[in-house]
């Protein structure tokens, strides 16, 4: 399948100063609960610590007292990446293009993974096309191998054993040498009567030398018979617009003839704050959940006036993260680091 080249490692094993993410996002529809998995292979600069792999795990459960994330570091002689077939390995736990297999444990929880979806067809790509030249014109690069599939499964959390049946989801894969400087990013492929649509958004404002850049926001809305990809440079930094708040975002992003208009938004309870480390020791805050709430309207553009065409609904069914240098102070659930 053509996309598994999409999740193939860009680390080479020795390069210092990058990091590399695979992830996975889906919603239970027997429970409602969303999931957050994550597998991480980082190389801080010289200076900043020795290349380590991490596992996180987060459930972001209906009943938001059931709610947690965990996380652990393994040493980098535990981490192994293949390219026939492609797999990401931290310790016993695997990752393939089809399947993800694991366990983790601590912070009075224990949970394990077994996990099988049919790859996507067709790669998204988020970010305007010129950055995907060399590999990654940016300091993150990231792409969406399987946008919308559905998973299948075991989960065993605390005890309990859950089947997954059907559960819509993604897997990406994000790569580079630093985080945006703040950023706001959603997915969903779960719209009420709406199979096969599937939203990528991403606002992002980055700094060079000290100086914030203006923010770049794009979209992605992919239809069963058409893809709407406002991503080009002009559309990022003119046509598109995000505005974020605890638990929330509103956004724009369009061109000539369509339009999207959305907003995110979700409880601070339903946030759980994960703390990242960039590869130069610089330090991020993410606030992500699995169970947002989204609001969508598509406008088209016909004889010089915009009509709405579609307005697309997905309660408790949208991954969304708000993350930059700082903590929100009204995200009181953290991510906790498991020794």
């Amino acid at each position: 399948m053509t996309t598994v080249a999409d999740n193939l490692a860009r680390w080479d094993g020795q390069r210092r100063g990058v990091y590399e993410v695979w992830f996975a996002t889906w919603n239970d529809p027997a429970t409602r609960d969303g999931y957050w998995l994550r597998y991480v292979l980082e190389s801080p600069r010289a200076g900043h610590g020795e290349p380590y792999g991490q596992l996180w795990f987060a459930r972001f459960a209906t009943d938001p007292a059931r709610s947690f994330g965990i996380n652990r570091k393994s040493p980098i002689a535990s981490v192994s990446t293949a390219r026939e077939p492609f797999a990401v390995s931290i310790g016993p736990a695997r990752l393939g293009h089809d399947h993800a297999r694991g366990a983790l444990s601590g912070g009075g929880h224990a949970v394990e993974w077994q996990l099988a979806w049919q790859p996507g067809a067709r790669t998204l790509f988020p970010l305007p096309p010129v950055m995907y030249r060399s590999g990654g014109l940016g300091e993150t690069t990231f792409q969406s191998p399987s946008p919308d599939v559905a998973f299948t499964g075991t989960l065993i959390i605390d005890g309990e054993r859950l089947e997954l049946t059907g559960a819509p989801g993604a897997q990406t894969h994000v790569w580079g040498t630093k985080h945006a400087h703040a950023w706001a990013w959603a997915h969903c492929n779960a719209f009420d009567d709406r199979p096969g649509v599937v939203l990528e958004l991403l606002s992002a404002r980055l700094r060079r030398g000290g100086v914030k850049l203006p923010p770049m926001t794009v979209a992605v809305l992919r239809l069963p018979d058409e893809e709407l990809a406002f991503t080009r440079l002009d559309q990022a930094l003119v046509g598109g617009r995000a505005e974020t708040s605890t638990g929330r975002i509103g956004f724009r992003a369009g061109n000539l003839s369509a339009r999207l208009d959305g907003e995110l938004s979700c409880e601070p309870r339903d946030l759980i704050r994960a703390h990242y480390h960039d590869p130069d020791g610089d330090q991020r805050f993410c606030h992500f959940t699995a169970v947002g709430d989204l609001r969508l309207t598509l406008s088209r553009r016909v004889r010089g006036r915009w009509h709405e065409v579609e307005q697309l609904r997905a309660p408790r069914r949208a991954a969304f993260e708000i993350a930059g240098p700082s903590p929100d102070a009204a995200v009181t659930r953290e991510h906790v680091s498991v020794a």
